[in-house]
């Protein structure tokens, strides 16, 4: 089943129960896809691909949101539950990422394999192994390349 498929389902299934919350976030998801389509020069097709990018990218905004209502204190605090949320909820339709021991080896063959040193030059590394795996989480990644190359 498309993820298309499953966001509609999941749309009547939160209707029918009355669950504004993911009716939201489906609503939220189904507007981006439509904004993505419709933007100039878009000429792709309305596939899983393009669902899975922009789902991942909404996600990474909320993520983004929750850094800074988190710097409001607790006037952000119920802002940051419905982020939390959000992303629970879109989580369940992005690839699996790799746990950080798995990540953690690949930066460490990464490092091996490009001969660096310098801590300045993780994001070299992280470049590196994101190019060759897409299920890491870059946020990880890059603090574990920071930590190898500092010596840890």
């Amino acid at each position: 089943m498309t993820i298309e498929a499953q966001l509609n389902d999941r749309l009547k299934q939160a209707m029918m129960a009355r669950d504004s919350r993911s009716a939201d976030v489906v609503r939220m998801l189904k507007t981006r896809v439509m904004e993505r389509r419709t933007a100039k020069g878009f000429s792709g097709a309305v596939d899983d691909a393009l669902h899975l990018d922009v789902i991942a990218v909404y996600v990474k905004q909320l993520r983004k949101s929750i850094e800074e209502y988190s710097q409001l204190g607790e006037r952000g605090r119920e802002m940051i539950a419905q982020f939390e949320f959000e992303i629970g909820f879109c989580e369940q339709y992005l690839p699996k990422k790799l746990d950080a021991a798995a990540t953690e080896t690949l930066i460490r063959e990464a490092v091996t394999r490009l001969g660096v040193t310098d801590p300045k030059q993780a994001g070299r590394v992280v470049g590196d192994v994101m190019k060759a795996h897409k299920d890491v989480d870059a946020a990880v990644a890059k603090q574990l390349a920071e930590r190898v190359l500092q010596g840890g």
